[in-house]
């Protein structure tokens, strides 16, 4: 079955130990919301408090206030930035990957265009005032006031990972160039930070909003080391993960299993995912990977399909190297499940994290699967999607052949979903695959009678 024989490590079908379960999320996405939105309240009141409108009775006294409530809020979304890169658990299980990644985006552009906005407005109002243009000023403004300079290398490097975020530039970039690309917003942070301090009016002369800021500054860095470095030396330290085994799944498909030290204090559930690197070259770049096995306290499964440089590696993995585990992650788990019956709708390479769950559901109630792919030789796990269907009775549907949208009758229109699972609106749904096959999915579900509530999904792209 694989390169490297590991006796019953590859028996899946079968029945496996329950682990213990993480303890379920308390906090809720309105806690965090609100409390994030009173800082930026109390940012603008502190501008307001400093004389910022005070400013508006001429042209360029707006232009230079427009510029200063522009930095405080594009420097706050940029620490909102560092937050959400900081992998914190507690985010990623009220929010999970997919809102965390829509969040991420938009704050970054908006992070840029408030940082541009800054630097316009600013140059403006200073150049009105002084009687010089806007060039001059500029230039004056770059070589004379103490780290304006630094601001501006800042500034140039969140415009370059902006522009790397651009949909056109993403589908150019691979994975590997676009991650090392996005690094460089930590350095434009670090670079700014001095700038705002030193220059900043709201802080020059107010002892306790310098003091807000700089804990502000320090309590988000914090939350980025503890969770994005030291919470995973603590986890490898413990466990000590290595590659057991590769095993080729189908077209561009492969599986890695990872043993280690004490594997049934890992507690990671059916539907999570971690972020791996393989002690190789290239060990400094990150790459999330799904579960595909419930897990059992003895290994896990990863499988992977080549969408980059780095994946399309994997299957030359040699047993024994080492790998370096962060997390788990995701929130697409049956902690929340209300409903007896489950279905399960997979696209592509998003089959992974439900092969777990299916294998996990199915010993609790009724489980059904419909699994889109283009052609049959993209079907992954076929063989134990079966195994586990005739053990446990779930159902499976292998749903193949071209796409096909805004189809009422297509293979995952309401139509279809309606005549393979009539009990729909019975049913708790999980849906992962490509953004598009999971719009279509979600909306015909609810057309069905499934509330918003009992359909949970994240997001695959093949």
């Amino acid at each position: 079955m694989g390169r490297h024989d590991l006796g019953d490590m590859t028996s899946l079908t079968r029945p496996v130990a329950t682990l213990r379960s993480p303890s379920r999320r308390r906090i809720q996405p309105a806690d965090v919301v609100g409390f994030l939105g009173a800082q930026l309240v109390l940012i603008v009141s502190m501008w307001v408090r400093h004389g910022g409108l005070d400013q508006l009775t001429s042209i360029s006294g707006l232009a230079i206030a427009t510029g200063q409530l522009a930095a405080l809020i594009g420097t706050y979304f940029a620490l909102l930035q560092l937050l959400l890169m900081s992998r914190a658990p507690w985010l990623d299980r009220t929010f999970g990957r997919d809102r965390l990644a829509a969040a991420h985006r938009w704050l970054g552009f908006g992070t840029v265009w408030l940082l541009v906005g800054h630097a316009v407005f600013t140059t403006l109002g200073f150049a009105l005032a002084d009687g010089q243009s806007v060039l001059g000023e500029a230039w004056l403004l770059i070589t004379t006031w103490e780290y304006v300079l630094m601001a501006t290398v800042s500034l140039g490097l969140f415009v370059a990972v902006a522009v790397s975020s651009m949909r056109v530039a993403r589908r150019k970039l691979s994975y590997e160039s676009w991650h090392g690309i996005h690094l460089y917003a930590y350095l434009a942070i670090a670079l700014g930070f001095a700038h705002q301090l030193v220059v900043g009016t709201d802080f020059i002369d107010d002892p306790i909003a310098r003091g807000y800021w700089i804990a502000l500054v320090m309590a988000t860095i914090g939350t980025l080391v503890v969770f994005r470095f030291g919470a995973p030396t603590v986890v490898n330290a413990r466990h000590r993960f290595r590659v057991a085994n590769v095993v080729d799944e189908g077209r561009d498909v492969v599986s890695v299993y990872l043993t280690g030290r004490d594997m049934d204090r890992f507690q990671i559930q059916a539907g999570q995912y971690v972020i791996v690197r393989f002690a190789t070259a290239g060990w400094w770049r990150a790459h999330p990977y799904s579960i595909s096995a419930q897990p059992n306290g003895r290994w896990l499964r990863l499988t992977v399909k080549a969408l980059g440089d780095d994946s399309a590696r994997l299957r030359d993995l040699a047993t024994g190297t080492r790998a370096f585990v962060e997390g788990p992650y995701g929130n697409l788990t049956t902690d929340d499940q209300r409903a007896h019956r489950t279905l399960l709708v997979a696209g592509g390479i998003g089959i992974t994290p439900l092969r777990a769950i299916m294998e996990e559901r199915a010993a609790a109630g009724p489980v059904t699967l419909l699994y889109r792919v283009r052609d049959r030789a993209d079907l992954v796990f076929k063989g134990e999607l079966d195994a586990i269907a005739d053990r446990t009775g779930a159902r499976v549907h292998y749903l193949v052949g071209a796409r096909r949208a805004g189809d009422h009758a297509g293979p995952l229109g309401p139509t279809t979903i309606a005549r393979l699972v009539p009990d729909v609106a019975a049913h708790e749904v999980y849906l992962c695959g490509p953004a598009g096959m999971m719009a279509a999915a979600a909306a015909s579900v609810h057309v069905l009678g499934v509330p918003p509530d009992r359909i949970h999904q994240e997001r695959f792209f093949d």
